[in-house]
């Protein structure tokens, strides 16, 4: 048995052991005459629904929605590989659909949290959103100058993609079944009379948990993508001691 990458978390380990448990329902959508391509844009289309959601502050139905449509990145890749269908076209689509996805959750959030008035909440958002980008930015660059290529990069870090999906995911539902989000009285007045609530403590115990898996987010996937600047310098000294 080979040995771990410096760096590998049990992530890898939790994503195969979802795509394996997501392999029948892939074959199934592929009985039904869905292609790897469609279930990608399909997985995308329920991810938008689920940031609308989330923009009109329907947090619960949002959550649900959000993990469902997620869920959709695991089908369309066990369904590539299940019939011989992967592709270089398929990872590419498949890759730039997840971002896409991603993105526009966090906009949702973004949009949910300034309607409540929660403005801490939409910068957490803002930050998760920038942090998780920069995880694949890592990823994207490091494979390109030919570190870790294939999937050994995604090894590395205690926070891709699955393990973001479900901290907002349950974030969402619990903001949903805790009161979903509400800030309580304005703790600054800015310019023109713009009003700002950052208090994380004036607002609904669901606003609590949300801006906590938010923060979490933020926090974990910055490790992650310190992890893989330290993968990639390591590597780099590696093969310039050759």
């Amino acid at each position: 048995m080979s040995a771990p990458l410096p760096g590998a978390s049990a992530a890898p380990g939790f994503r195969a052991r979802v795509r394996h448990i997501g392999e029948p329902v892939a074959l199934l959508f592929g009985r039904l005459g869905l292609t790897p391509n469609g279930l990608t844009i399909l997985g995308f289309a329920i991810t938008v629904v689920g940031a609308a959601l989330a923009a009109a502050g329907l947090w619960l139905v949002a959550g649900i929605v959000v993990f469902l449509g997620g869920a959709f990145d695991m089908f369309d890749g066990a369904l590539a590989r299940a019939t011989g269908r992967a592709s270089k076209v398929g990872a590419f689509l498949d890759s730039v659909f997840d971002r896409w996805g991603e993105s526009v959750v966090y906009v949702g959030v973004v949009v949910g949290c300034l309607n409540a008035g929660f403005q801490a909440g939409a910068a957490l958002a803002a930050l998760a959103m920038s942090e998780a980008f920069l995880v694949s930015y890592t990823r994207a660059r490091a494979e390109g100058l030919g570190f870790a290529t294939g999937r050994g990069m995604a090894a590395i870090g205690i926070a891709p993609r699955e393990v973001r999906l479900v901290i907002l995911s349950l974030g969402l539902l619990l903001g949903g079944l805790l009161g979903g989000v509400q800030a309580g009285g304005v703790v600054f007045v800015g310019p023109a009379g713009s009003v700002f609530n950052l208090s994380l403590t004036d607002i609904s115990t669901g606003a609590q948990v949300l801006a906590f898996a938010l923060g979490l987010i933020a926090l974990l996937a910055t490790i992650t993508v310190i992890q893989r600047i330290i993968h990639v310098t390591k590597q780099a000294a590696t093969s310039d001691g050759k």
